[in-house]
């Protein structure tokens, strides 16, 4: 017999529980118990913590909220059966992401926007203090509390290999990326982008030795999502020929990586389906480059390789196009061209956060920067001002400071969520995304994958060493 924790009895005023299976009974009053349902999830323990996130995905799923693959609409958009009118936005929500999503679906259902994306990275799951399973829940309620319908879409960003660890323990390394793969699949993402493009080596003589370990690892990977993945879902999974802040791509990269990519998929799973995206390196870094005064330094983002290489990777190899990471800190005047340019995603993160910070009290920034001082002081370079080492540090204070976020006053909360809601309709208008419920509603076709408790109810998973990977 499946018992309900006693400090979870609220919630039973509107749901029916049999079993496992939840059925909602009174809607107003379950979204009334979700805001608890998520603090419980986010600052819990036990059995209360694991059901608190059952329940959200389970109600979820009756009200009509479904993950979902994008795999099939970026399908179409390389056979040219989408138009190619928007880009869609990949956001990774750092801090009280289940504000910040609230916020999102507001600014996404005034204009009837589907195509967007929640990720969480492999670093960031570790400084955020933010599991696949607590990040979903965070996302889901977002959805039960705006009463949103339809597929929404979670994705594991940047679910990279450690050069580090990787060239001391390859097979613990690789272990690790294949155990946050089953956990995320598990927890309801279903868009998983594979980075391997760590381990290129820039120093061999051609295209072909420097991509090598890179496709194959990836191919490898892309076997194992398709191993994993439930029955009936085709995860979207994305490629990358090049690290972030690294030299711009090659169309002779994009190839090289593509050919061997495909043939070593082939080899290890024949017939599974293929990457729907690769992400390409333009000139952008993660968070921007800071300057002494605080400021970041203006970007010369080459966004004719992002058009060339996208009209390569969707003629040559139907994919739908490339991915541009490290964009958020951009001018907004350049957003557009993303879409002019065709490209199929864009990755955005750090100035959701820096909005956090400068709209916090400045008490409990203070408290923040000090946690930074006592315990990343060794990450302080000695020609760094204050502003450049708080601006690149102060992502690592996210997950400590995890429950005073909770606790800080509604009102700042709600100025919060209206600050990003601005900043995410501002971003949808210049991407493009307006009415692209339509697309999604034409070839997204999500299934009711019913959850498992037990993958709910378990121990948590141990936190690992992410300072070396990329956001």
């Amino acid at each position: 017999m499946t018992v309900l924790p006693q400090s979870l009895s609220f919630i039973l005023n509107s749901i029916q529980l049999d079993g496992t299976t939840v059925k909602v009974t009174d809607t107003k009053e379950f979204r009334k118990h979700v805001p608890k349902l998520v603090e419980i999830s986010a600052l819990g323990t036990g059995k209360a913590q694991g059901w608190s996130r059952y329940l959200i995905r389970a109600a979820a799923l009756e009200m009509g909220i479904l993950p979902a693959s994008i795999h099939d609409l970026y399908l179409a958009r390389g056979r040219g059966e989408a138009p190619m009118t928007w880009t869609t936005p990949a956001f990774n929500l750092r801090a009280l992401s289940y504000n910040a999503a609230r916020a999102m679906f507001r600014a996404a259902k005034r204009i009837e926007a589907a195509a967007f994306i929640f990720e969480i990275a492999r670093s960031e799951i570790g400084y955020t203090a933010q599991r696949p399973a607590e990040y979903a829940t965070n996302i889901l309620a977002a959805a039960i509390a705006e009463g949103i319908e339809g597929p929404v879409f979670l994705q594991g960003d940047h679910f990279q290999v450690s050069a580090k660890r990787y060239a001391s323990d390859p097979q613990t390394e690789i272990q690790a990326v294949k155990d946050l793969t089953v956990e995320a699949l598990s927890a309801g993402f279903y868009n998983i982008d594979i980075d391997t493009s760590t381990l290129v080596d820039i120093t061999k003589a051609s295209v072909p030795e420097q991509q090598t370990l890179n496709y194959e690892l990836s191919a490898m990977f892309g076997a194992f999502v398709r191993e994993s993945e439930p029955d009936g879902v085709i995860a979207s999974i994305g490629g990358e020929i090049g690290e972030v802040g690294g030299h711009n791509s090659t169309a002779e990269e994009l190839r090289v990586f593509m050919d061997g990519y495909n043939a070593e998929l082939g080899r290890l799973s024949p017939d599974v389906p293929g990457l729907s995206k690769i992400s390409i390196q333009t000139g952008t870094s993660h968070g921007g480059t800071v300057l002494a005064d605080g400021t970041i330094a203006k970007v010369n983002l080459d966004f004719d390789t992002l058009k060339n290489l996208s009209i390569i990777a969707r003629n040559e190899y139907g994919l739908g196009g490339t991915v541009q990471h490290g964009a958020s800190t951009l001018p907004e005047e350049n957003f557009n061209q993303f879409v002019l340019h065709e490209a199929i995603e864009v990755h955005l993160a750090t100035n959701f956060m820096n909005m956090f910070y400068d709209r916090i009290p400045a008490k409990f920034r203070a408290e923040m920067y000090a946690w930074l001082d006592d315990n990343h002081s060794g990450d302080r370079k000695p020609d760094q001002s204050d502003e450049q080492f708080y601006y690149k540090t102060r992502k690592n204070a996210i997950g400590a400071f995890k429950q005073q976020m909770y606790a800080l006053p509604d009102n700042e909360k709600a100025g919060l969520e209206a600050a990003w809601e601005a900043q995410f309709s501002r971003l949808f208008d210049l991407l493009g995304v307006a009415g692209t419920r339509e697309h999604v509603a034409r070839f997204v076709k999500p299934l009711k994958i019913q959850p498992k408790l037990e993958q709910y109810v378990t121990d948590e998973t141990t936190a690992e060493d992410v300072s070396d990977l990329a956001d």
